[in-house]
């Protein structure tokens, strides 16, 4: 169990550290008017779950799962959880719930965000 948090608590370190590198780098290309570093760590992150989960699993290293896919690309995106959880859905026949997964999922996320803005600025305030 302490090996596991510990791959995980590492991969999650550096995966942050990438997408930070990611973001800033990107900013740095095209400005920061529209968030394209966060729209590419997304991409960039769902390409290598998706790359990662197959890999892992034909060459029996799922071992090494906490340390890359918990670990390095939940902390590079957890977009890739996302689009991990989606495809899993997906590839099971259960279109109808990974689509009410993804909508839903998107939908309460953002509508999160602007719940949590007001409570704390209703505080601040």
């Amino acid at each position: 169990m302490l090996a596991t948090v510990l791959q995980v608590a590492l991969g999650g370190a550096l995966g942050a550290v990438c997408r930070h590198a990611t973001i800033a780098g990107a900013q740095r290309l095209v400005g920061a008017h529209f968030p394209v570093g966060v729209a590419v760590a997304n991409v960039l992150g769902s390409l290598a779950v998706g790359f990662a989960v197959v890999l892992l699993a034909n060459r029996e290293l799922d071992r090494f799962s906490p340390l890359l896919i918990t670990g390095f690309l939940g902390g590079y995106t957890t977009y890739s959880a996302y689009s991990l959880e989606f495809w899993r859905l997906i590839s099971d026949g259960r279109s109808e719930s990974a689509f009410a997964f993804a909508i839903g999922s998107a939908v309460l996320a953002i509508g999160a965000v602007f719940l949590g803005v007001a409570l704390a600025r209703s505080i601040v305030a």
